[in-house]
């Protein structure tokens, strides 16, 4: 029997006392992160949320077998969010999809969700109405006209059933149920809250294809009311991703099992708090640059300094040379020299050892 069938479904239960611990720990973790990134300007800000962005595109496009330029990804999502990114080049279409559903959800967190609203989202993955080779329905609930909704694994002959879903003939009233549900105001924790609308979503797995996609996504948009900010400091899907195989256990054991979805619950807080650490070391940079910018804030350099500077304390590849610098400068590299001059007499770079063919710089 699948949790769908139970005869109380979808009254998910839990264990309260084994969720205090995990979950006070996971709100501690959140409010550090959150009050940390308080603490930086709007522009830092914001780039932070755009490498998060672009993480879980990415990531999120990755576990379902998809892979994207990083670089294409970011400068797409630069432009959603109205960040002048020069350095970047033209977007993939194929990315387009995800990062639509990606920044409506998160941007516009505070809008109800509805049936026309999860159309919208699955027309964006899905433009063609293909997925790969296979011809799909696009903004319709799925019609199992080939048969059940099963995930299934293996070669053909000797294929696992993980998990069937609820027939099409019930999806309609069990998707208005569910988004009843996720516009109404909950007394649960809003983590645990996020932690139930992603395993419902699944569980229904209403479309033909893209159903993690959008579960995922309703889980940012779920922690980003929990916040009541679009501002997105980790990334959920990275970490799922990273842990796809206890994932995917975990969901099976799940939907094969009671509505004591009490251990369901626990991965996702420990997913989540996991998801928190990998984001403050991704921001160490964001600080470093923050403070960078503070003790230098009364020194007078010109636009193109200053660019040059920001690429390189986002994470620039490789030794900052002069050369290097031309190039990210547009400048000749006479002009690129006396940037850099400059900018050691006020204390900004540093000289790094070496020949003058292999004369590199850092920041001070």
């Amino acid at each position: 029997m699948y949790i769908w069938e139970q005869p109380h479904w979808p009254h998910f239960m839990w264990n309260d006392e084994r969720l205090i611990q995990p979950l006070a720990q996971a709100r501690h973790e959140q409010g550090r992160l959150l009050g940390s990134m308080s603490r930086v300007g709007f522009a830092l800000n914001l780039e932070a949320q755009l490498e998060v962005l672009t993480e879980d595109a990415l990531s999120t496009s990755e576990i379902e077998g998809e892979h994207f330029a990083r670089a294409s990804v970011r400068s797409s999502l630069a432009r959603h969010l109205g960040i002048e990114d020069q350095s970047t080049p033209s977007s993939d279409r194929r990315a387009e999809g995800i990062i639509t559903v990606i920044v409506d959800a998160t941007e516009q967190y505070c809008s109800a969700l509805t049936t026309e609203r999860l159309f919208g989202w699955h027309a964006a993955l899905f433009p063609t109405g293909y997925a790969g080779n296979s011809k799909i329905g696009v903004a319709a609930w799925r019609d199992d006209k080939t048969g059940p909704m099963q995930v299934i694994s293996g070669p053909i002959g000797r294929r696992t059933v993980h998990y069937q879903a609820p027939t099409a003939m019930i999806l309609d009233a069990e998707m208005q149920r569910f988004i009843t549900w996720f516009n109404e105001v909950q007394s649960i924790d809003s983590l645990l809250r996020a932690a139930i609308a992603h395993l419902w979503f699944v569980t229904l797995h209403p479309f033909d294809d893209g159903n993690g996609r959008i579960a995922r996504a309703l889980t940012d948009m779920a922690l980003a009311q929990s916040e009541n900010s679009s501002r997105r400091f980790y990334s959920m899907s990275r970490q799922i991703c990273k842990e796809r195989t206890a994932y995917y256990t975990m969901l099976e054991r799940t939907q094969k099992g009671t509505l004591d979805i009490t251990e369901w619950l626990l991965w996702f807080l420990s997913c989540f708090s996991n998801a928190i650490a990998e984001a403050e070391i991704l921001s160490k940079h964001v600080f470093f640059k923050a403070d960078f910018w503070q003790r230098h804030m009364h020194v007078s350099i010109s636009e193109r300094q200053k660019n040059v500077l920001n690429r390189y304390l986002s994470g620039f590849i490789g030794k900052l040379t002069t050369k290097k610098w031309a190039i990210l400068g547009k400048c000749s590299l006479p002009t690129a020299q006396r940037d850099i001059n400059e900018l050691i007499e006020h204390g900004m770079l540093i000289r790094n050892d070496g020949g003058s063919k292999n004369t590199s710089y850092d920041v001070s």
